[in-house]
């Protein structure tokens, strides 16, 4: 079997990447080249019940397009880049066994990259300094943590928001066990995806609309009902949920104890979903074979631009 398309929608959140996946598989349907599928790329729509906070597809979208890996795990499951790209190649291959497109929309960058490059072995866990970690975590906080990482590794600690403890302790004790920052372990002895061409799309919106729309998107999900969300989550699952520590999750949890009023969450989301913004753009700029796109993914110019990346003009007839 020859390469068949693979096509990558990647960017920051709030950009658009879901709609214009949609668009593709939709114009591809269109196009006679049987359409597309969607395999989500995202590391909190992976859990079952999160649904407001991770801005997952519809259920109207996913019955317009078939949508993958979402939905994986309980939330007091783990699941790591490694896990997430088998399941991602395990859909890939069934969504070409069906003669489609798969199309990976989301903004994951680790994930994308376990994905597309594979990742070394990991070492084994060594719960005694994960159980040091924590200890440090409620004595001195998640951000000097992070800080730590930054130190060990500052292209893994870009990569993973400060309140996601469980990747930073992951992150930290790979580069301690390794002897070597764990990015740098990532590129050694991988298995990349083979068998695809890929077509890598990455958003770029400009920065203050971006701004505008992650502000309002934020809000809308506590309209919408994250803090009730969370609260059940919590109840299920406990306080001390790992997920729980995704960027509006934790705003919410801070809520529901107490430590601040709703207002305040929100634009204390508002400010975590911006710095992650900057830290997707940041990390998309470092990987190489991206094709920018300078909007939304919902604009017309933009979908403009892809068609026209997925579709050469025809060359000019033969003048001899």
């Amino acid at each position: 079997m020859g390469e068949s398309p693979l096509i990558v929608v990647a960017g920051p959140t709030a950009s658009g990447k879901t709609a214009l996946a949609m668009w593709l598989a939709e114009a591809l349907r269109r196009g006679g080249k049987g359409g597309g599928e969607i395999v989500s790329c995202d590391s909190v729509a992976v859990y079952r019940g999160m649904d407001i906070g991770s801005a997952k597809p519809t259920a109207e979208e996913r019955a317009r397009v078939q949508h993958h890996c979402l939905d994986l795990y309980w939330p007091n499951e783990e699941c790591t880049a490694g896990d997430y790209a088998r399941h991602a190649r395990a859909a890939i291959a069934g969504i070409r066994e069906r003669g489609k497109v798969p199309i990976v929309a989301g903004g994951t960058g680790l994930y994308l990259r376990a994905l597309l490059q594979g990742l070394a072995p990991a070492p084994q866990r060594d719960e005694a300094l994960r159980e040091r970690l924590r200890l440090r975590v409620e004595q001195r906080g998640a951000a000097w943590l992070h800080r730590m990482l930054q130190r060990l590794d500052a292209r893994a600690a870009a990569a993973i928001h400060e309140n996601d403890v469980p990747k930073v302790i992951r992150s930290i004790e790979v580069t301690l066990a390794g002897r070597a920052p764990q990015t740098v372990q990532w590129e050694a002895g991988r298995e990349p995806l083979t068998g695809y061409k890929v077509t890598q799309f990455v958003l770029g919106p400009p920065r203050e609309a971006l701004y505008e729309r992650i502000n309002a998107r934020a809000a809308a999900m506590f309209d919408r009902g994250l803090v009730e969300e969370t609260r059940g989550l919590r109840d299920r699952f406990g306080g001390g949920c790992r997920a729980l520590g995704a960027l509006g999750y934790a705003q919410a949890m801070s809520v529901l104890r107490g430590e601040m009023p709703v207002a305040e969450a929100v634009a204390a989301a508002q400010q975590g979903h911006r710095n992650y913004a900057k830290r997707q753009l940041t990390w998309f700029r470092r990987e190489p074979e991206m094709i920018w796109l300078n909007g939304f993914g919902d604009e017309a110019a933009v979908r403009e631009s892809v068609e026209g990346a997925l579709i050469p003009p025809p060359l000019p007839p033969d003048t001899f």
